[in-house]
């Protein structure tokens, strides 16, 4: 707990990263119950977000870009707001999206329970990047309107971003945070929510005596040894030169793609990189020349993207980098091959 951003001091333990969004978003709501607000139950997002897949999350991921509009009818109403600006985009441009947050954080001070945002990389949803500073102006906005702030870790905790938490890009903290995935390596299933002693009293202060969640495997030995095991392994590693490393070399590794026929973007923070085509995948060629390259990926939507793991060598990180490139030319290779046959 000591790792975490400051005065996180309370831990409940979840069987996954989606049900710890599930108790953070029961942790606000019975927070403004036991206080007597019991109209605070929604939650206010930005767009792009991807949260998980169990209710709670699925109403806070994005709306019309998700995968969830299925659910769409019987999931709780939400308040969203515009997807925050890039990386780079500018101070005007930052000024402008913190106005915007400040009208809609206002307007709905009285029926909010949070606003719960993934920090500085959005995952899942589109794989985008924002200004950390906007993380510290967020905090400011709860703060002024009485709002509490959640922050979804799950898939930036631990070191991935470039700071141990993306929080800490901003050295702000949220009321409520949740983290998964690398919490245990990969190895098992395992996830926490973690909250300020303020919230946490004040839930057991209430009527129901303290949180009202219970997941069997909540906490369970096995996979508590197992975390233990993975985050001693992390800090007792190098871990800020190997994201470093990895970082440049999926920079110099993806830089080039920039200039290749139908390639929208390239993009990298801390170990995570990402190249956006002009059209949807196909996942058929693109999985077909990646794994030819000697590469797994998972692309979705537009996007080919890596998270590799930290200890991969830079002999592992140009393959995969030579394996991303495979699969995001090899749709227009097939095009060009086609028409030369053609003539």
């Amino acid at each position: 707990v000591d790792l975490t951003p400051a005065g996180l001091e309370r831990v409940f333990f979840c069987d996954s990263g989606s049900v710890s969004v599930e108790v953070a978003a029961k942790m606000a709501i019975q927070y403004w119950r036991s206080r007597g607000r019991g109209e605070r139950t929604r939650l206010l997002t930005w767009r792009g977000g991807y949260h998980g897949d169990t209710l709670t999350p699925m109403s806070v991921c994005d709306p019309d870009g998700g995968m969830h509009a299925m659910w769409r009818s019987v999931l709780p109403s939400q308040i969203f707001v515009p997807e925050p600006p890039a990386i780079g985009a500018g101070d005007a441009a930052l000024e402008a999206y913190v106005a915007l947050l400040d009208d809609a954080i206002g307007s709905h001070a009285d029926e909010l329970a949070a606003v719960i945002v993934e920090p500085v990389v959005q995952g899942a949803g589109g794989m985008r990047f924002h200004d950390p500073r906007l993380l510290r102006r967020l905090r400011e906005l709860c703060d002024a309107h009485e709002v509490l702030l959640i922050f979804d870790e799950i898939a930036t905790g631990f070191g991935r971003t470039g700071e141990l938490f993306a929080a800490d890009h901003a050295r702000v903290a949220p009321d409520i945070m949740c983290v998964g995935k690398a919490l245990t390596g990969g190895y098992l299933t395992l996830a926490a929510t973690l909250c300020t002693p303020r919230i946490a009293e004040t839930i057991s202060a209430g009527e129901a005596g303290g949180l009202a969640h219970g997941p069997t495997f909540m906490a369970n030995p096995l996979a508590c040894a197992v975390a233990v095991a993975s985050i001693d392994l992390l800090l007792d590693s190098p871990w800020r030169e190997n994201i470093a490393r990895i970082s440049s070399g999926l920079a110099a590794g993806l830089e080039p793609l920039r200039e290749a026929p139908g390639v929208r973007d390239v993009r990298v923070f801390g170990a995570i990189g990402v190249v956006q085509l002009n059209e949807p995948v196909d996942m058929a060629v693109t999985t077909r020349a990646a794994v030819d390259a000697g590469v797994w990926l998972r692309p979705f939507r537009d996007l080919i993207y890596t998270m590799p793991p930290f200890l991969c060598t830079d002999d592992d990180i140009a393959t995969i980098c030579a394996g991303i490139t495979a699969a995001a030319t090899a749709r227009h290779r097939l095009v060009s091959l086609s028409q030369g046959e053609n003539r």
